[in-house]
This record gives C-alpha cells, sequence and structure tokens, in this order.
C-alpha cells in the first residue's frame, strides 16, 4: 500500500502534545490462501500479536465495530468489513509503534484486500 506523502507531512506537523486518532478502515480478504484461514480470522490473529506492541506504546483502541449502512453518501457502495479507532497520546507514540522491528505489518497486510489509515484530529 502507498503511502500518501502529504497526509504523512500533516501528521508530521501536528502538535506533539495533542492526541491522535487513527481511523482504520478494513476489507478483509475472504480467504488467506498461505494459511486458509479468514482474513477476519488472520487479522484476529494480527490483533493478538500486536497488543503487546500497543501496551509499550501510550496507545489504545477506543473503537471496533462493523459498519452497517450509509446515512449520506452513494447507497451503492459496498460497505467494507470494519473500522477500528486507535487514539494514540501524540504523534510520537504513533512514529514509535511504525518503527518498531518486530511489530507485525505483515500478518495485517495478508489479512487484508483493501484498507485505509485515516489521520484524524
Amino acid at each position: 500500500m502507498q503511502v500518501n506523502q502529504e497526509a504523512l507531512e500533516q501528521l508530521k506537523g501536528f502538535p506533539e502534545d495533542r492526541p491522535v486518532f487513527m481511523l482504520n478502515y478494513l476489507n478483509y480478504k475472504e480467504t488467506v490462501i498461505e494459511t486458509g484461514k479468514t482474513g477476519k480470522e488472520t487479522y484476529a490473529d494480527y490483533m493478538k500479536a500486536a497488543m503487546p506492541f500497543f501496551e509499550h506504546i501510550n496507545a489504545d483502541i477506543i473503537f471496533k465495530g462493523t459498519p452497517v449502512g450509509t446515512i449520506l453518501g452513494p447507497s451503492d457502495e459496498s460497505l467494507w468489513d470494519e473500522v477500528l479507532i486507535v487514539k494514540y497520546a501524540s504523534k510520537n507514540e504513533f512514529f514509535k509503534l511504525m518503527q518498531m522491528k518486530d511489530y507485525p505489518r505483515e500478518l495485517r497486510a495478508s489479512a487484508l484486500s483493501d484498507s485505509r489509515l485515516i489521520f484524524c484530529k
């Protein structure tokens, strides 16, 4: 997945003393070929593997849920599988996580057919 450099620069310029929220919009693979598990099962494995990393930084998962219906917007677009919102105490906590060597990013990627990571303030 390609990094949006403009959004990354906005995040880098965000004040250090304010919390950062990351909205994860997730579309799971039907089947992960390497394991035979579903994308949802694989993402659950990723969450278990990722939790120790979140425990070492100041971040909390504040919402996890399934999109149900589009109230405003195109009604013919298929909704993705899940929304996850993570609150980081600061942008630095997010960058710490991204720099952790053994963070299970490949497991996350293997679970998803598409995703969005959206920086919110």
